[in-house]
């Protein structure tokens, strides 16, 4: 059976010189790939105490809506501003050039309820450390934050000191 590692495509100088792409197309399409991410995703979460599951848009709901599923537990959207129809909650933050916003219905997160925050990647981190901060304004405790990727030379997990991160595949560099 191949790692998981091994069913990520890695495209050099994408999307400029020096940067390596890391495409998790390439495990999306492959059924044994797919299943051995959703499969190791839920083993890291075989022993937390949870209720729900947030997925930051767009990744975070192909990894978090499966795994919501496999362990019956509800699945909240996490999405871009504007694109959510009843009263949200917003939350900004930076971008490598400009700044960005994602919003969680105010309604969605109950005070008291344990999170579990999943994504496919971590890079500067700022996206979930956004999540976080609306998690946590509507009363919820994360109690795990959970990714596929993780490029380590971004330092995004520095962003998330505190909270139990884990991620499958861990790349050294950007």
């Amino acid at each position: 059976m191949k790692k998981l590692e091994e069913y990520i495509r890695s495209i050099p100088d994408f999307p400029e010189e020096g940067i390596i792409f890391r495409d998790i197309t390439t495990v999306l399409q492959d059924a044994e790939g797919l299943k051995l991410a959703i499969d190791s995703m839920i083993e890291c979460l075989k022993d937390i105490d949870f209720d729900v599951i947030v997925g930051t848009e767009s990744r975070g709901f192909i990894f978090g809506v499966p795994i919501a599923y496999a362990m019956g537990k509800p699945f909240i959207p996490c999405r871009k501003k504007g694109k959510l129809p009843c009263e949200t909650v917003t939350e900004e933050y930076d971008l490598e050039y400009g700044s960005a916003a994602i919003e969680l219905h105010r309604d969605s997160i109950q005070k008291g309820q344990k999170v579990v925050i999943v994504d496919d990647l971590i890079a500067t981190g700022g996206t979930v450390k956004a999540c976080v901060k609306l998690v946590e304004r509507l009363g919820g405790e994360v109690v795990k934050v959970l990714f596929l990727m993780e490029l380590a030379g971004l330092k995004g997990r520095e962003q998330l000191s505190g909270y139990d991160i884990s991620s499958l595949i861990i790349y050294e560099g950007k």
